[in-house]
């Protein structure tokens, strides 16, 4: 049988697959769900910075600012929503689950300042989490704002954080960098143990008889999984951070080809949400049939066979690969 243990955040895990952040890890029956079907870490759902900082938002006034004479505007940034747990209530969730089961937690911190995380992640490792992911979740609405000063803010968050714990730190970040390599390159050099590729913004919709801004979360696809693959298959090799695949992992063929490009764990929340947890069984099952199908003895085998630096064309993640796309397509359309 094939073995899938891997290593993420310092951790030896059972299987390279990991829950996501997700409504299904508020309750401690839910994580004991989890892990029952076979889940090898969880991570929790987020803490917000906005349930650490009560006072009037930084934030709110960056997003805010200039909007006075659109009155409409004013809902597109929602005011900070009712949280299920404030931050003491999350850290007795975190001792709950610790008790409930064996495998490690990751507490979520979410925001895009250091303010109160500092002590606050202190306090979760001491609540016994056995990593946080820091999920830097900003949308620069300040036009005088450098693209390297918004750089050096994820940095400076990252570094803080790591200078108040001595448990792992992952960094959950977005796709949006001019540089994304660069970016992941300085995370790794400021000591980053794993990196989440990708965050995705939640973008508003607009109720036209309300004239609100309301939420739109719309679940993952497995298409979405291109965008993560692309960037692990050229940063395998080339940080020493580990590399997490969120994003349109629905099924085992999803998480082998995130594998092969060098992904320490994949991570799951829509299928999951879609199909409920007994899912992770399936996708555990289906792995172990590929890799015994396809002679591979382990996911240590397998990872990053399929990056950049091992592809056998390693223009298939560069600008070539874009260009024969496009000719296809023109093919077909020419055939038709």
């Amino acid at each position: 049988m094939a073995d899938l243990t891997t290593r993420y955040l310092d951790m030896e895990l059972r299987t390279p697959l990991v829950a996501s952040a997700s409504p299904l890890s508020q309750e401690v029956s839910s994580v004991r769900q989890l892990e029952d079907a076979g889940a090898s870490a969880v991570v929790l759902y987020s803490l917000f910075e906005e349930q650490l900082r009560r006072e009037s938002l930084e934030l709110h006034h960056f997003l805010s600012a200039g909007t006075e004479s659109y009155p409409e505007s004013l809902s597109y940034f929602p005011e900070p929503p009712e949280f299920r747990l404030g931050p003491e209530e999350y850290l007795d969730h975190i001792r709950k689950i610790k008790d409930a089961v064996q495998i490690p937690i990751i507490a979520s911190l979410n925001g895009c300042s250091a303010g109160g995380w500092i002590d606050y992640a202190t306090k979760i490792q001491e609540a016994g989490a056995n990593a946080i992911e820091c999920n830097i979740y900003w949308i620069v609405t300040d036009f005088g704002m450098t693209s390297a000063e918004v750089e050096q803010h994820y940095l400076d968050i990252l570094w803080a954080v790591k200078a108040a714990v001595h448990i792992p730190i992952a960094v959950k970040l977005s796709p949006f960098f001019s540089n994304v390599g660069n970016m992941c390159k300085r995370l790794d050099a400021v000591g980053a143990d794993a990196l989440v590729l990708f965050n995705r913004f939640y973008q508003p919709d607009i109720d036209l008889e309300t004239l609100d801004m309301k939420p739109n979360v719309l679940l993952s696809t497995p298409q979405s999984m291109r965008l993560p693959l692309t960037w692990i298959g050229i940063l395998y090799g080339r940080i020493k951070a580990n590399l997490a695949a969120t994003g349109g992992v629905h099924g085992a063929e999803d998480a082998i080809k995130l594998l092969m490009v060098g992904a320490n764990v994949t991570m799951l929340c829509s299928t999951l949400l879609r199909h409920g947890v007994k899912h992770l069984r399936t996708i555990e099952q289906g792995m172990r049939e590929w890799m015994d199908a396809h002679d591979y003895e382990s996911v240590k085998q397998m990872q990053g066979s399929m990056s950049q630096l091992r592809c056998p064309d390693p223009s298939a993640f560069e600008r070539a690969q874009y260009m024969r796309a496009v000719n296809s397509m023109q093919n077909v359309a020419l055939a038709e």
